[in-house]
């Protein structure tokens, strides 16, 4: 039998000219479209605000939703532009994401060498694959990931901002936010790793419905709630784990943007809400 670092070929893109352009240049102009429509920090009135310690000048971690660029491109955008100038440090990606399509218990990492977008090939970190695997809730698994769009949709705009890196992607089913949380700490790595979580928040309610769930949401987020549900967000698990980290690690969360499709688009009877958030680990020696 193989193992998981065995070659088991490039992993293809499942959703191009589905979710985003697949023509190279097309994708670019897109995603540079996006970019420039990112927004900053919102205001967040927290009473534990003024005693957190200060945070470090770059995010260890990013929430950020993945449907369709024409959807919820802009937030996406939102999350990656809070890298800033510090994504050139960034060596390795740790992504985790709902699987939509594959029902399982668990964490499943891929066998792939590879991930590949339009824009070409990114590598998967096989010794991050090996190291998590060792976490006893983590299996080496292709189909979670054969058809998935969570994880895909967010390798174009790391791809434009970082050039080359390493990803581990890692596809999420049934498990609990300590389960989530050990697998996160064996690949936490230090400044040249970053966590992704993708997710979406509230699907198919009414516009001004959608607005007030999500908010609801994004403050239990910021309250590093570990017990989000799928009605609150599709990608709950990943957002749980983080945030069980994020509590025993004492990161700043701050909410970067908060619209829904109704933003994006002209529909606004039925919505999806999207979130971006980043993640601070707090200064050393505070």
């Amino acid at each position: 039998m193989r193992s998981a670092s065995e070659v088991h070929g490039i992993r293809r893109p499942a959703v191009a000219g589905v979710f985003y352009p697949r023509d190279p240049q097309t994708l670019r102009t897109v995603l540079a479209a996006c970019l420039a429509k990112a927004v900053g920090p919102q205001a967040t009135p927290n009473a534990a605000d003024a005693a957190r310690p200060a945070r470090a000048a770059k995010p260890k971690a990013l929430i950020a939703p993945h449907a369709g660029y024409s959807y919820s491109g802009p937030i996406a955008a939102s999350a990656y532009s809070a890298l800033g100038d510090t994504a050139h440090g960034i060596e390795r990606v740790v992504l985790l994401g709902p699987s939509h399509f594959v029902p399982f218990s668990g964490l499943a990492v891929s066998r792939a060498t590879a991930f590949e977008t339009p824009l070409g090939a990114v590598a998967v970190d096989d010794a991050a694959r090996r190291d998590v695997l060792r976490v006893p809730q983590v299996v080496a698994a292709d189909a979670p990931h054969a058809h998935e769009h969570s994880l895909e949709v967010q390798l174009p705009f790391l791809q434009t901002l970082l050039g080359e890196f390493r990803a581990l992607p890692i596809a999420a089913g049934d498990a609990t936010a300590r389960e989530v949380a050990a697998a996160l700490e064996c690949v936490w790595g230090n400044e040249e790793t970053l966590i992704v979580v993708s997710s979406d928040l509230s699907h198919y309610l009414e516009y001004a419905a959608a607005r007030s769930v999500d908010a609801s949401t994004a403050q239990s987020i910021l309250n590093c709630s570990t017990e989000l549900g799928g009605e609150q967000a599709c990608g709950c698990v990943g957002i749980n784990g983080l945030m069980h980290v994020a509590r025993e690690r004492e990161l700043e969360v701050r909410l970067l943007d908060l619209r829904n499709s109704g933003d994006t688009t002209v529909e606004r009877s039925r919505v999806v809400g999207y979130g971006a958030f980043a993640l601070y680990e707090p200064r050393v020696g505070r």
